[in-house]
């Protein structure tokens, strides 16, 4: 498996929010970041949908084969009513497991249009690769015999 994510109650986080409103259980537990992800020859893509953020604010960690992605929407201070809020601000927090068959000493990471792309390499030691045989002369001759 490629990678594995280490809420396995997010969607249930998600409904809970939608039904009990925006502001319930999202001081506790930081708010989700979407994501898609696909391989592409020798790499693997994510992609973090995270509009709003500053590039500033992100911050991408690898410990052994656990990425970690954290993000900051910043919330606006005025003299102002809100009128509604449906998009959540603070900090944003997700953790992948990562395969030992990615090389995760060479992530790239590019920001534009409010997506976070991570481009994943697959090792050299998981691309798939020829093995030649050998035999002997003798083999040979007993074939063609």
């Amino acid at each position: 498996m490629l990678l594995r994510t280490t809420d396995p109650f997010r969607d249930f986080d998600r409904l809970t929010q939608q039904l009990l409103g925006s502001t319930w259980g999202t001081t506790n537990r930081p708010a989700v970041m979407p994501m898609d992800a696909w391989r592409e020859g020798d790499q693997f893509v994510i992609e973090f949908d995270l509009p709003g953020v500053s590039p500033e604010s992100i911050d991408l960690d690898v410990e052994r084969n656990v990425l970690t992605v954290r993000a900051e929407r910043v919330s606006r201070n005025g003299d102002w009513e809100m009128l509604a809020a449906e998009r959540v601000r603070g900090a944003f927090s997700r953790q992948l497991v990562l395969g030992d068959n990615l090389d995760l000493d060479n992530i790239e990471a590019h920001y534009e249009a409010g997506v976070l792309r991570l481009v994943v390499p697959v090792a050299e030691k998981a691309k798939p690769r020829k093995i030649e045989v050998s035999g002997t002369k003798q083999d040979t001759a007993a074939i063609e015999a």
